[in-house]
């Protein structure tokens, strides 16, 4: 169906005869000049100047380095400011949020201190990435954003509250409490969006959700965006939405510059894997993903023993930790990052471009999800899974509901695939190593269960880094940990979450 006409902006249009040179002040930041994929760039030519936004915004925009709509935006956006309910599905990494985002703060009036919009999310650290989007964008317009989370004082939430706040960014929980105890006021609060909509509708999060909506008007604008919508967004869909405009940007799941591979291994080996990867692959910035929070703990110290700096960070953490760990992440302090899935939803870090699941997700949702750290904003990432033999079914399954294919790890992994071609030759000849081939013969895929009893008598005796074309293995040599300057601090850093160490 057509889309719905665009309403006039409240402000002359930039593109105005009166603001021709209104762009000559900025302050854009250098020019992205990455490779990217259809995923980001396969739009129909639109510019966010043809929008009618305002001015300010567009100033916010432009400053964030935000130079063309992506498929989403473009999409999404025009139908947003017509104040009509969206249903949209897109990729991880993609723009979603900023989707989202600036036709919130387009419907945004300064002059009223009011709640008007309410950004749902279903993570502490994806509330913190929404509302400093929502701030970098909406700097030039005056408007005043709040974070809220479980997880921090409330005391300090009640007395922020007590000032202007326009768009309120949060997790259900702590909203809720706060519009149960009459703090914060949604009854005048005409935008409800919520991000990865699919977790927030899960059984977690859905009894929550209920009870929120009955703080808002009945006259209000409802936006999901999520990568995978589950039968029980239709639920929802049905009950609390009215005649959505639908966007699906997903004929395929996985993002097209993420390049995934599996390796075999047994349990006991996957510390000298992951070694071996890190000693030949050329890595800017990594998440290695766990199961588990104990697990994430025990391997942060694994990592640091090899010699290499790693920071982690689990739910069992204090908030503040776990939000310093984040930061200086997210600023390059340290090059690998150990979690567990509670971070697979909030991290937007375009410097990742390796990730590693060295325990292999039980669902294809949480591996989306996860290897979607890489390859954002259709740049080039690495997803690389350690697949034990109990995981055979779960590769197989995630690969079949996904629609993709998840290869066996090849003896040399070409530069190309995850790392970009712009870096300078003297960072290239520093990182010369990543050229090295992987030890590595055609991994096997995981054998079928007749296969297995068989293999398991024959490997008994064998220490070996990946199984080799359903053969008895060589076995191979255990290589000593890869370490800089001759010795790994296995040492906490200042803070819990930050492991030091020697590179």
């Amino acid at each position: 169906m057509p889309p719905p006409t665009i309403p006039s902006p409240s402000s002359p249009p930039a593109t105005s005869p009166a603001s021709s040179d209104w762009k000559s002040g900025l302050r854009a930041p250098a020019k992205d000049l990455r490779p990217q994929t259809s995923d980001v760039t396969g739009t129909k030519g639109m510019e966010f100047e043809e929008m009618f936004l305002r001015r300010e915004l567009l100033m916010g925009i432009f400053e964030a380095g935000f130079e063309k709509p992506s498929p989403i935006q473009e999409e999404a956006i025009p139908i947003a400011l017509t104040k009509r309910d969206i249903l949209a599905r897109a990729k991880n990494g993609t723009g979603k949020t900023a989707a989202f985002v600036i036709p919130t703060l387009q419907q945004v009036d300064v002059s009223k201190n009011k709640i008007q919009a309410l950004l749902l999310v279903p993570t502490r650290e994806l509330a913190l990435q929404t509302s400093q989007v929502c701030k970098i964008l909406g700097k030039h317009m005056g408007v005043q954003v709040m974070v809220t989370t479980g997880g921090t004082t409330l005391k300090d939430d009640i007395l922020r509250l007590a000032e202007t706040v326009h768009v309120l960014v949060g997790t259900p929980g702590r909203i809720l409490d706060l519009a149960g105890k009459t703090v914060a006021d949604l009854s005048e609060c005409p935008v409800f969006v919520m991000d990865e909509a699919d977790k927030l509708l899960s059984p977690e999060f859905a009894p929550v959700m209920e009870q929120l909506l009955a703080y808002l008007p009945t006259a209000r604008q409802v936006m999901l965006f999520s990568a995978t919508f589950p039968m029980i967004v239709k639920d929802f869909k049905d009950k609390h939405m009215e005649s959505p405009y639908e966007i699906n940007l997903m004929d395929e799941l996985t993002l097209r510059g993420v390049t995934q591979y599996y390796a075999y291994v047994e349990e006991r080996q996957k510390v000298h894997c992951l070694n071996t990867l890190f000693s030949k692959l050329q890595i800017n910035q990594s998440i290695i993903f766990c199961n588990s929070t104990n697990r994430v703990e025990l391997l942060a110290k694994k990592v640091t023993e090899l010699g290499y700096s790693c920071f982690y960070s689990h739910a069992k953490m204090l908030q503040s930790h776990r939000n310093r760990v984040f930061h200086d992440f997210r600023n390059g302090v340290c090059r690998n990052l150990v979690c567990s899935d509670l971070l697979t939803r909030g991290i937007d870090i375009q410097a990742v471009n390796v990730v590693i699941n060295f325990d292999f997700p039980k669902n294809s949702e949480t591996y989306l999800h996860r290897i979607g750290r890489s390859g954002r904003f259709g740049h080039l990432g690495l997803a690389i899974n350690l697949v034990t033999y109990e995981d055979r079914f779960n590769l197989y399954r995630i690969e079949q509901e996904l629609g993709t294919e998840i290869g066996p790890i090849p003896q040399t992994i070409d530069r190309g695939l995850y790392v970009d071609p712009g870096l300078n030759q003297e960072e290239a000849a520093s990182q010369r190593q990543g050229a090295a081939p992987m030890p590595v013969a055609g991994p096997a895929r995981p054998p079928q269960p007749q296969q297995h009893q068989q293999q398991q008598q024959q490997q008994q005796q064998q220490d070996v880094l990946y199984q080799s074309n359903g053969q008895p293995p060589r076995p191979q040599q255990q290589p000593q940990p890869v370490r800089s300057n001759g010795v790994a601090q296995g040492t906490h850093g200042p803070y819990r979450g930050g492991v030091s160490g020697a590179r």
